[in-house]
């Protein structure tokens, strides 16, 4: 699954909005591309009854509600602790984020995919977050230095095409720089900058599509393949007796 995939349920959130104690449930959506197949201990607790909403409201044994809604998460956290196996796991709010506003922190959930062996040891298997209704994948440390990476060359090489426009060559004095060019140079700047920009726009594509020369998405195969389904009918249609008939009435 490509690391840009989304999922959003725009009737889940019409009907029950999206807050802590039900996103969870939320992310467990059937229809949610990010979700493991096999049954989780979440799942476990829903059929007996036990979320972060009804942990609040009624709380334990040995904790009666109402519980706050810490106090919920906590009980959540300690219930999902007493059984094994695949788990999702939403992580405590952070109490600041760099760039972010408390209303953007409020609509920010991040869930850990885990798989719990007992009370005290887990296998992280994945983290994603849920940012104003939508699921993402964080993305992994590679895909992060490799995005990175791939910006850096490519104001690197905005940097050298621009320097290329200003270099001129003299057999006699060799390679020099100019900087400002005359009304006799604008008609050849102005061609080698378009030239330069088509061929960052091409390269740019091949960056973010991060494919060969030549590849096809998904998408666009299919496109294709419609698009011959389309011709082959037209050509069916057009060699049918209707048709032939109809164009020597005319």
């Amino acid at each position: 699954m490509s690391e840009t995939a989304s999922f959003v349920d725009p009737v889940f959130l019409a009907r029950f909005g999206l807050h802590r104690a039900n996103a969870i449930d939320y992310f467990l959506h059937p229809l949610n591309p990010f979700r493991t197949k096999s049954k989780t201990s979440n799942e476990v607790l829903n059929m007996q009854g036990i979320g972060i909403g009804t942990l609040c409201q009624w709380g334990t044994g040995s904790r009666p509600g109402p519980l706050t809604l810490e106090e919920g998460e906590d009980e959540y956290r300690i219930a999902l602790g007493r059984l094994t196996g695949e788990q999702y796991e939403l992580l405590p709010l952070p109490k600041e984020v760099e760039g972010m506003t408390p209303q953007q922190l409020s609509a920010l959930f991040t869930i850990r995919h885990v798989h719990r062996t007992s009370s005290s040891q887990t296998k992280v298997l994945g983290i994603y977050y849920i940012l104003e209704g939508v699921i993402y994948k964080c993305p992994t440390v590679r895909g992060l230095m490799k995005a990175h990476i791939a910006r850096t060359l490519e104001g690197l090489s905005e940097a050298c095409d621009a320097l290329s426009v200003c270099a001129r060559y003299d057999p006699s004095s060799g390679y020099s720089w100019k900087f400002e060019p005359n009304e006799e140079d604008d008609q050849d700047l102005d061609d080698v900058l378009s030239y330069e920009q088509e061929r960052r726009r091409r390269k740019r594509r091949r960056i973010l599509d991060n494919r060969r020369p030549g590849e096809r998405t998904e998408e666009e195969e299919e496109g294709i393949r419609a698009s011959e389904s389309i011709d082959r009918i037209l050509s069916r249609l057009s060699k049918s007796n209707v048709v032939v008939k109809g164009k020597q009435r005319l």
